[in-house]
Order: C-alpha cells, then sequence, then structure tokens
C-alpha cells in the first residue's frame, strides 16, 4: 500500500495533459461535427495522411530539443530537399532523385551541426541564418515556380500508394516513431542525448562526446526535414518554394505541447506523435466547422496556449 502511495505520488500530471487534451478534443469535434463526417474512417486516415511530414520533423525535434539545442532550419530544408528531388527527377531515374532530396538535408544538417557543435555558435543564431539563407535558395532554384512530380512510383512509395491496404503515408509514419522510440528509449545514443541536454558538463565528465551528440541530433533533424518534403511532393504531386514555411511553428508546438521541454533533458517520441495528430485535428476539425483563417488562428492559437501552460508550468517558480 505504501509503496502504491509512493508511486501515485511520483506521477507528473503534466506528462499525460497531451493525452487528456488530444482525447478532449477529439469528443468536442466528434460531437460537433458529427453530421459533416469528422468521425467517418476517411476522414481520420486523412488526418494522419496529412500529419506524416509534421510527426516526421516532430521525432527529429525531439531530439534537438533534449539535447538542448534548436532546428528553426527545418520549413527551408522541407522546401529545398522536395524541389531537388523534383528536378533531378525530370530527367532521371527516381532512385536518384530520392537521394538527391535527402542529400540536400544531410547536407544542411552537417553545415548546422558543425557550426553550432564544433564551432560553439548557438543553434538559433545558426538554423536562424541558414533558414533565411536556404528559404531564398528554393526561390532562387524554380524562380517561384512548382514542379510537377509525375513518377509513379515515387508518388506511390512516397504519398498515394498503399502496401496491403495500409496508405504509405501511414506506413512512414509508423516506421519513424518505431524507430525514434527505440533509439529514444532503448539505445545508447538516447541516453546520450538525455544526458547531454540534462547536464552538459556532467556528460562530458563521464566520457560522452558532446560535441558530436548535438553534431548528430542536427544532422538527423536535416534529414528528417528532407524525408518530410519528399512526403509532401509524393502527395501533392508537386514541389514547390512554399513547402514548409508554416511547419516550423507547428512541429515547435507538437513536440512541446507532447512534454518534450526547450531546455533539454526531457523529451518523448509518443507524445510528439500525439501532438502532431491534435495538430492535424485542430485544423482538420475548425476547416469542417467553416471557421476563416483568422478564427482558425485564435482557436488554435489558444487551444495550443492553455496546453503548453498545462504541460511545461514550473511549479518552484
Amino acid at each position: 500500500m505504501n509503496n502504491l502511495a509512493v508511486r501515485m505520488r511520483s506521477i507528473d500530471p503534466s506528462s499525460y495533459v497531451v493525452y487528456v487534451g488530444f482525447l478532449v478534443i477529439f469528443i468536442v469535434f466528434g460531437f460537433l461535427l458529427r453530421d459533416v463526417g469528422f468521425l467517418t474512417p476517411r476522414n481520420l486516415l486523412n488526418i494522419v495522411q496529412q500529419t506524416a511530414p509534421i510527426t516526421v520533423m516532430a521525432v527529429a525535434t525531439v531530439f534537438v530539443f533534449t539535447a538542448g539545442e534548436i532546428d528553426l532550419s527545418i520549413g527551408s530544408i522541407v522546401a529545398n530537399a522536395a524541389l531537388v528531388a523534383a528536378v533531378v527527377m525530370q530527367g532521371y531515374p527516381w532512385p536518384l532523385a530520392v537521394l538527391a532530396g535527402l542529400l540536400v538535408g544531410l547536407a544542411i544538417g552537417i553545415l548546422n551541426g558543425a557550426l553550432v557543435a564544433y564551432l560553439k555558435l548557438p543553434s538559433f543564431l545558426v538554423t536562424l541564418a541558414t533558414m533565411g539563407l536556404f528559404a531564398g535558395t528554393a526561390r532562387w532554384l524554380t524562380d517561384l515556380r512548382s514542379i510537377p512530380v509525375t513518377d509513379p512510383t515515387f508518388t506511390g512509395l512516397f504519398g498515394s500508394g498503399s502496401l496491403l491496404g495500409i496508405p504509405s503515408l501511414v506506413i512512414w509514419t509508423a516506421g519513424v516513431i518505431a524507430v525514434g522510440q527505440f533509439v529514444f528509449r532503448s539505445r545508447r545514443f538516447g541516453a546520450h542525448v538525455h544526458a547531454v541536454g540534462d547536464n552538459p558538463a556532467a556528460a562530458r565528465a563521464t566520457g560522452i562526446r558532446v560535441p558530436h551528440i548535438r553534431f548528430a541530433v542536427i544532422v538527423l533533424s536535416g534529414t528528417c526535414a528532407a524525408l518530410a518534403g519528399l512526403l509532401y511532393a509524393g502527395r501533392l504531386n508537386a514541389a514547390r518554394y512554399t513547402f514548409g514555411e508554416l511547419d516550423l511553428l507547428t512541429v515547435i508546438a507538437a513536440v512541446i505541447v507532447g512534454g518534450t521541454r526547450l531546455n533539454g533533458g526531457t523529451g518523448t517520441v509518443l507524445g510528439a506523435l500525439i501532438g502532431s495528430l491534435m495538430m492535424g485535428m485542430l485544423n482538420n476539425g475548425l476547416i469542417l466547422m467553416g471557421l476563416d483563417v483568422s478564427q482558425q488562428m485564435i482557436i488554435r492559437g489558444g487551444i495550443i496556449l492553455g496546453a503548453v501552460a498545462l504541460t511545461l508550468r514550473d511549479p518552484s517558480r
């Protein structure tokens, strides 16, 4: 009995805010929008598919935040990876286009990571600079034009296809979440990420190569952002310089609402998944309610603010 009491006191209620919030929003939308198809399997599946790129980036962002860093350049990487893949696909097979797109994210991640980890520059300022730099590159690359993506194998693999009746975007979501959760919770790398974010000096004293961990999480972020760009291109059958423009705030909201702390040391991949689905469900439900863009922004912002306040409130202050 005493053990049970101790365990109950050790539970942090803020860890479950995202799950309760998700359930409450689902129930409210399910009741209010029952006549316009919110609860139909097709619409619920559509929410998961639309949030796939956000979820992919959110998983990597959990690693970045937990290590005590931030990557503001992911939106620009999304656009550049999608555009480069689309350009390459016009003259070469789709596997080369996929490789080219992923290499874009890898290269930008290496640039960001090297500046942060080895030149010891603040990740906020580094990625803020590269965000603007590569946003301009995306516009210059195509002269503000969209590039069609018509290869059926590519669009099937990264967008509209399915395997055994399971949509490819759902498979990508499940795969990234599974790998991310396994590495984050069960591998030495995940433990080192936690240690670096919690106390870099102590981590260094135990033999953890702190710069290597910082470099690795930022490279991971760039690569996952590039994958998200490929998913956008596959789903929308085109690549545009506007891809990813609004994703940064959505990803950060999903990760923080999910229970990952900005100051490092604490993160949750499963929470990021629920946070991402919550963002997608909010967008979908507010659109079905017929609200205009300004009203959607007000309601979405209020809900996110409330969830963040409940999740990250510091009772010691």
